[in-house]
């Protein structure tokens, strides 16, 4: 899974694995309402864990992505809220706003707490200005994803599901 916008104008897709190594992938479904993509690889790996419950607001929380595509990055910080909505990114919104730095390239990354469990998936940097890390970062619950992925499974009997 990874945010639609990474992937709405790519020609190819790949997945870099944190030892570099690059792996194909292909779109099976999008979902623009929420921005969720989910891709199909041959990428064999341990699926990460999906936290069941909130995160509470002050937890630790830390971002994983690709800021600026320099290659494999992690930030921490807080959760600063949960069930943000109408920030006005997507249609359908629920996120979990952290102050973890997130930057450009950080889209469709995980954000995890402590235990290393998903708490959101790395969708928007809240700025007026300029495409910054502004300390107001948004990622997509992991209740908005799943209920992305069970609407895309009724589409696509091939998506597996998250729980």
């Amino acid at each position: 899974i990874t945010a639609a916008h990474v992937i709405t104008r790519a020609t190819d897709i790949d997945i870099v694995s944190q030892q570099g190594t690059r792996h194909s992938a292909a779109v099976v479904a999008v979902d623009i309402a929420r921005d969720i993509a989910i891709l199909r690889t041959d990428l064999q790996r341990q699926p990460v864990r999906l936290r069941g419950d909130d995160p509470a607001i002050g937890e630790h929380a830390c971002a994983i992505g690709n800021s600026f595509g320099l290659g494999l990055s992690f930030s921490c910080g807080v959760v600063s809220a949960v069930h943000r909505a109408d920030v006005g990114f997507n249609a359908v919104e629920d996120f979990v706003q952290t102050d973890a730095a997130i930057n450009p390239g950080g889209s469709g990354g995980a954000l995890v707490d402590a235990s290393g469990r998903l708490i959101g998936m790395i969708d928007g940097i809240f700025t007026k200005e300029a495409d910054i890390d502004a300390g107001v970062n948004f990622a997509i619950s992991v209740p908005l994803l799943i209920d992305s992925v069970e609407a895309q499974r009724a589409i696509h009997a091939e998506i597996p599901a998250l729980r």
